[in-house]
């Protein structure tokens, strides 16, 4: 019973400290969590004019701009944005799930979506490549018989609209080129500490549909007002230095724009998931060292038990 008791002890010993860590790593996520969702709402209504921006110009022909192209697709550019370290529940579960759930939909893959709704594809077999934004995104792609044509997995916590640029320009020049015919994004959307949805949506050809969808959660943190606008026609203004420049120049920023939101999204949300699964690590800890404490004592008082009998038992046998 002796060593039972000292093993239970050095058990609730790794448990406390284990406890510690889990404590620790709650609180930190906590903070990231705060400063990274101040930064996806923000960006979120800069979203929310961009597409506002969008709509006023869909009132005219659209230019011919590359990026607007919509073709049959027979290869597809899958952004995947995804955590680089572990412990953070089943935030990447849920998108790989929910990734692996619309690649094997090829006629929803291969769909466009427009502001006139979805439009269908005849293709029936395409080529899937994947840039992977965080290191569990590159196990899966690998797991899953992917091409991984690029790894960015050195971003900061807190990435800057610079950070994204290079992600953003080799996806864009990739669709203008020819090499893929739609590009999607695969990121997890916050929507509060508790929850957060995998989604996966079209990055180009650019639609403000689109746009439209990633902003939608705005509504939810905006403080609504009664406001009466005047409606004045976009045909009754002049662009300079013209509409095709000036749109071809908006264009670029605001795919730029989407995808900076969705990996903020994601991590928020990763925060958010951490926090969450160290917080039920830490209740976990904590109940398992009540437990252990209650086996303990059991231990020793069965040992002062047998103690006590052996020396009455001594004595009744020198008697």
């Amino acid at each position: 019973m002796a060593v039972n008791a000292k093993i239970i002890k050095r058990r609730i010993k790794s448990v406390t400290n284990t406890k510690k860590m889990t404590k620790a790593m709650e609180m930190i996520s906590a903070v990231k969590m705060r400063k990274a969702v101040e930064t996806v709402l923000n960006t979120r209504l800069y979203a929310r004019l961009g597409r506002e921006l969008m709509e006023h110009l869909a009132h005219l022909n659209e230019p011919n701009v590359p990026l607007l192209e919509q073709r049959p697709v027979k290869k597809v550019l899958a952004i995947i944005i995804s955590s680089n370290r572990g412990q953070c529940g089943s935030f990447n579960a849920n998108l790989f799930k929910k990734t692996k759930t619309i690649f094997a939909d090829i006629e929803s893959l291969t769909s466009f979506r427009s502001e006139q709704g979805i439009i269908p594809s005849q293709e029936k077999d395409v080529e899937i490549d994947v840039l992977a934004v965080g290191k569990k995104s590159v196990s899966f792609s690998k797991k899953q018989g992917y091409t991984v044509v690029a790894v960015f997995d050195e971003l900061s916590e807190k990435p800057s609209y610079d950070d994204i640029r290079p992600i953003a320009n080799m996806a864009m020049e990739g669709f203008i080129g020819k090499t893929y015919d739609k590009v999607v994004i695969a990121f997890t959307e916050y929507q509060s500490s508790l929850s957060q949805d995998a989604k996966v949506r079209q990055l180009l050809p650019f639609s403000s549909r689109e746009l439209e969808k990633m902003t939608a959660e705005i509504a939810k943190h905006e403080i609504k007002e009664d406001v009466v606008e005047d409606e004045y026609p976009i045909e009754g203004y002049l662009f300079e230095p013209g509409l095709d420049t000036i749109v071809e120049e908006v264009l670029p920023r605001l795919v730029e724009m989407q995808l900076y939101q969705g990996i903020l999204e994601s991590s928020a949300s990763e925060h958010s998931a951490r926090m969450v699964a160290m917080k039920n690590a830490s209740e976990n800890a904590g109940d398992m060292i009540t437990e252990l404490n209650l086996t303990y004592n059991k231990a020793r008082q069965a040992a002062i038990t047998q103690e006590i009998a052996e020396i009455a038992g001594g004595a009744a046998a020198l008697e």
